[in-house]
């Protein structure tokens, strides 16, 4: 692996634009080293950065928060991509509080009553706990995916100390599409029944032709993330 990168301190952010997801993940791997790690949903939107890491750095860990909501057919994609490219370090992160242990605290159908407190405990939490044992941190979002992403920089050295990596920021839905149609890559079970973006399957419905990818998750609430790219800071 290449060295010859510019460091978080000198990288320039237009110079970034500019660069492939494949060359910015390299230069990731060369910056921080075992210091970094990527999260991954494994749904239809994750499938074109996997298949690059799986390039790049297939030794690279991949933390998979298991909710313990997930469609059935998340996890076996998720079982199915691991093999199919070879990945060999994904690791399956749960929450502290097991289901049993929230309905006890909470009361049933806690992703209905506080969907906030219910992303929190299961997605935010269990993360926040798994990366302090890293500083940078690979993630899939786009800035087409949603107006609360649509400023997304590539490299995001943040205020927790935690160095931020988006490779496909400035990618597009069509960008995706193409790159997926032109390696052959296999799609979420789910996709073409019009789950557009999939999250646990209480909080995930299909969407209209035209309408918002992420209109399908949290319906009937104004909640739009889950927290990890809004209130998600590493102890």
């Amino acid at each position: 692996m290449t060295t010859n990168f510019p460091s978080t301190r000198t990288i320039d952010p237009q110079e970034l634009e500019e660069w492939t997801p494949h060359k910015i993940i390299a230069w990731a791997v060369a910056t921080f080293g075992d210091d970094l790690a990527m999260t991954s949903s494994f749904q239809q939107q994750s499938v074109v950065l996997l298949h690059i890491v799986s390039w790049v750095a297939p030794d690279l860990p991949i933390l998979f928060l298991d909710t313990g909501y997930h469609f059935p057919e998340t996890l076996a994609f998720k079982d199915q991509l691991v093999e199919q490219f070879g990945l060999k370090n994904v690791q399956v992160i749960r929450p502290a509080l097991s289901q049993e242990a929230q309905v006890a605290q909470y009361g049933p159908n806690l992703w209905q009553t506080n969907p906030d407190l219910c992303c929190y405990i299961n997605k935010v939490q269990p993360l926040q706990e798994a990366m302090r044992h890293y500083r940078a941190w690979i993630t899939g979002i786009r800035r087409d995916q949603a107006t609360s992403r649509a400023n997304t920089p590539i490299v995001d050295v943040r205020e927790d100390g935690l160095t931020k990596i988006a490779p496909l920021a400035n990618w597009t839905e069509d960008d995706v599409e193409r790159y997926a149609r032109f390696h052959n890559l296999p799609r979420h079970p789910l996709y073409d029944l019009g789950y557009k973006s999939i999250g646990c399957a209480p909080c995930t419905q299909p969407v209209q032709e035209g309408e918002d990818p992420r209109a399908g998750r949290w319906a009937g609430h104004a909640k739009k993330e889950c927290g990890l790219h809004t209130v998600f800071r590493i102890k």
